[in-house]
């Protein structure tokens, strides 16, 4: 019989699966002599200043939202409670100190303020001025204009007093003679009792059921409204209004009034008066946008969570999402948005129906969640209230939306939606650094979305670069990779991008490694791969381009530009694993070439990770034996390569060598050279490794070696017969698959001779061949490989080469 061939490389112990395998198909994997190959993920750079658009967008500066702005109260318009007239209200104009004017409470709508309660008394004066107005009989709703004369008058007290009865009249000039020249020390509250006259109001209501004491249908309901407004709102006011936001603010004073704008929220929402149900939201908020001028983070913070409760719009939605956006940029003030529910207010933003009609306002919201995601604590809270279901609808909304027959607003549409896009996607990025994000990702259908778009969006880099990162990173684990592979034309797309924007490094880099990451667990992703017209074509052209781009003196260590090649590489071993694929490189001319100009041009001990992977390129096309291989037929400049690699400082590289001779080494003019230049020397040695893998290697040069009658006893004398037993006695239990092949290269070598230290081999054979004598592991999946392997692979050829030890003058067979 004749000697044992070539016993090619194998790739790692396959996990235990859903489905339990076969020992057939075990044993299959465990031959297998092609191996995919991993590689670092492309970092992510961190962005130090949290801006809208990071420092290496595509977007010009000047036709981009802003990142940084100056906001005041001065900048939010009049509460918009009447309906919209089409035309922009002009800013509020700026106050220095907070004086809440008490006719704002009224509103819009006629007797919005409530009255106290009855047991206060019933006559009010209108509002008033540096110019006297006439009184409106039987008005409630108006109030005076508070003055520095009447602020330390307190709310309760200037409405104690109301408008008489249409029969009790005032002239106003009398109360305007008194009000035009006060003195610092009339009392205001005593001089309007002197000059009003009293009424009863018990009295009045007895005579007048049916007068109106708020904005209620019923006596009853108007007076718990009123009894709500005075005692649970008014106080509330009151401390705005007597704060001024240039008197220098503490930390007790900001967080008093947090608490206070707190208890007004609580209050309105217990009350049902949030949104648009509150008649006096216009009031409220204008004293709302004041306090922003106080300047406090945490303030400015609560109070946007508030405002955004009373559902404002139009330019104060917008004013207010840049507040938080601004809010959001300091990395300090994160903890801000955990202590609160504010970030509930802004995914509400994100889920309106139209998102067209606050478009601008909801840039601002996704970039603030955006920078918040990049916090592990904020983007865990986020991942709890389903952020990326919450994202990929906004998404879908954006990619499907109005249908108008205008150019112009279609192009400004369609460059917003662009901007909201690159927030979307880079929140996405950043909250795929989670662990806990995997299982919302592959719920909700992200990479079909994902992928629609980037086919809608293939001209915007700052998109496009945004979602490769999102796939780079999600295509690393398993179950997130083999979701991506059966996404419709994920692979043609990720080939047109690398086509038309091959030479922007950051999308190419990273796209070249999620397609390695596909097509190293995926067989269907290398036929589409393969399969799709020119995609082979686009990643030779690539790597054509990035090695003569590092061939120049000025370029040639370039870390970018070869980690580029790298990953290019890496993707080309990975689709060599496919028969179909690996035979058409192996036969490719440019890509053999390609490959041997990096191991000619590159010094491992500067380039490893780039040479090492070329070689493992190599060593995967040569797996292939068709006449047609380019690798095959330039075997001889090839084992030069490799032998400069061999005399390398790198194992790594050693070992790779090592495997691509394993492949050669069944050509006979290989096997001259590696006896020529002593070759074999060194790979007996790589057996005193102790190391299943690298001893494997070696094993798969001497197997065919000593196949070669010339060469046995040259193998011999080398000591080999005792390496491979001292191989089999302290490698074999671990992997059966090894002593396997250590047990086919020593009936290889003993084939024309006899068998050195045949007793002690015997010994071992004996122990090993004796299942109930071996220890298994617990684990049962990686006992079932391991009991495959031994059945299938170890105990065969054992069991021969045990019975030739037995009987010394048996014919050599083969196993």
């Amino acid at each position: 019989m004749s000697g044992m061939d070539l016993q090619q490389d194998r790739s790692e112990h396959v996990q235990p699966r859903l489905r339990r395998q076969t020992s057939a198909e075990i044993v299959s994997e465990a031959r297998r002599s092609l191996r995919a190959l991993a590689t670092q993920r492309p970092l992510t750079p961190q962005e130090k200043h949290r801006p809208l658009f990071g420092e290496s967008s595509s977007r010009a500066h000047d036709g981009r939202p802003p990142s940084a702005f100056s906001l005041h109260g001065r900048h939010f318009e009049a509460p918009d409670s009447r309906p919209g007239s089409g035309t922009r209200l002009s800013p509020l104009e700026h106050k220095p100190r907070l004086s809440v004017s008490l006719d704002e409470y009224g509103g819009d709508n006629e007797a919005s303020l409530p009255k106290p309660p009855a047991e206060r008394g019933s006559t009010r004066i209108g509002s008033g001025g540096s110019r006297a107005r006439p009184l409106r009989a039987a008005s409630i709703h108006r109030l005076p204009v508070m003055t520095p004369h009447t602020r330390n008058m307190s709310l309760e007290a200037r409405i104690e007093v109301e408008q008489p009865d249409d029969r009790e009249k005032l002239h106003y000039a009398d109360v305007t003679e008194h009000k035009t020249k006060p003195s610092p020390e009339t009392d205001l509250h005593t001089l309007l009792k002197h000059r009003i006259p009293q009424t009863d109001v018990s009295t009045e209501r007895e005579a007048k059921p049916e007068a109106r004491l708020g904005y209620g249908d019923t006596c009853d309901d108007n007076m718990d409204d009123s009894v709500f407004w005075s005692t649970k709102v008014l106080p509330v006011l009151q401390e705005f209004e007597s704060f001024a936001p240039g008197d220098g603010v503490s930390d007790e004073i900001v967080g008093q009034l947090c608490i206070s704008c707190n208890r007004l929220h609580d209050a309105l929402a217990e009350r049902g008066m949030l949104g648009r149900q509150c008649k006096k939201r216009s009031a409220i908020l204008r004293t709302l946008f004041r306090l922003i001028d106080v300047g406090s983070d945490q303030l400015n913070l609560t109070l946007a969570k508030l405002i955004l409760a009373l559902n404002v719009s139009g330019n104060n939605l917008l004013n207010i999402c840049k507040l938080v956006f601004k809010i959001s940029r300091n990395a300090s003030n994160d903890g801000m948005f955990l202590a609160d529910s504010i970030l509930d207010s802004l995914l509400c933003q994100l889920q309106c129906e139209d998102v067209w009609s606050k478009a601008e306002a909801v840039l601002y919201c996704v970039g603030s969640l955006k920078l918040l995601s990049g916090n592990s604590a904020v983007s865990s809270r986020l991942l709890a209230k389903d952020f990326i279901g919450t994202l990929l609808q906004l998404s879908n909304s954006l990619m499907h939306g109005p249908v108008t027959a205008d150019v112009t607003t279609q192009r400004s549409e369609g460059i917003i939606a662009g901007h909201i896009l690159v927030q979307v996607t880079a929140a996405l990025r950043n909250i795929a650094d989670q662990s806990e994000s995997r299982p919302s990702f592959l719920s909700n259908e992200a990479f079909f979305t994902l992928c629609v778009i980037l086919e809608h969006h293939r001209s915007d880099l700052d998109i496009c670069i945004n979602v490769a990162r999102i796939f780079s990173k999600l295509s690393t684990y398993t179950e997130c990779c083999h979701a991506l592979a059966e996404t419709p034309r994920c692979c043609k797309l990720f080939l047109e991008l690398l086509g038309k924007h091959s030479r922007k490094q950051d999308l190419v880099v990273r796209l070249l490694f999620t397609l390695g990451n596909l097509t190293s667990k995926s067989v269907e992703a290398r036929e589409r791969v393969y399969e799709e017209e020119g995609g082979i074509d686009v990643l030779l052209d690539l790597f054509q381009a990035y090695q003569e781009t590092l061939s120049s003196p000025e370029q040639c260590h370039a870390p970018e530009k070869e980690d580029i090649l790298v990953k290019l590489i890496r993707l080309l071993a990975n689709l060599a694993i496919h028969p179909t694929v690996g035979s058409a490189l192996a036969a490719n001319s440019l890509c053999v070439q390609l490959l041997l100009e990096v191991l000619g041009r590159r010094c491992v001990e500067k380039s490893e990770e780039l040479v090492i992977n070329a070689v493992a390129t190599i060593n995967n096309l040569s797996y292939y034996q068709c006449e047609s291989s380019v690798v095959r037929s330039q075997h001889t400049h090839i084992s030069q390569l490799l032998l400069k690699l061999l005399l390398s400082s790198s194992m790594d590289a050693v070992l790779e060598a090592t495997r691509v001779f394993g492949n050669l080494s069944q050509i006979r003019a290989v096997r001259r050279f590696i006896m020529q230049h002593r070759v074999e020397q060194f790979v007996v040695t790589l057996l005193d490794s102790k190391t299943p893998d690298v001893c494997f290697s070696a094993c798969g040069v001497l197997i065919n070696l000593s196949a070669d009658p010339d060469h046995r006893a040259a193998l011999r004398a080398e000591g080999t017969t005792q390496k491979l037993m001292d191989c089999l006695r302290d490698l074999g239990p671990r992997d059966w698959h090894l002593a396997a092949v250590v047990c086919q290269t020593l009936w290889n070598c003993s084939l024309d001779g006899e068998m050195q230290h045949s007793q002690k081999l015997l010994e071992i054979l004996q122990l090993y061949t004796d299942k109930g004598a071996l220890q298994w592991p617990s684990d049962d999946g990686v006992r079932q490989v391991q009991e495959a392997c031994w059945e299938l692979l170890f105990l065969p050829v054992a069991e021969s080469l045990r019975q030739r030890l037995h009987v010394e003058d048996t014919p050599g067979i083969s196993p």
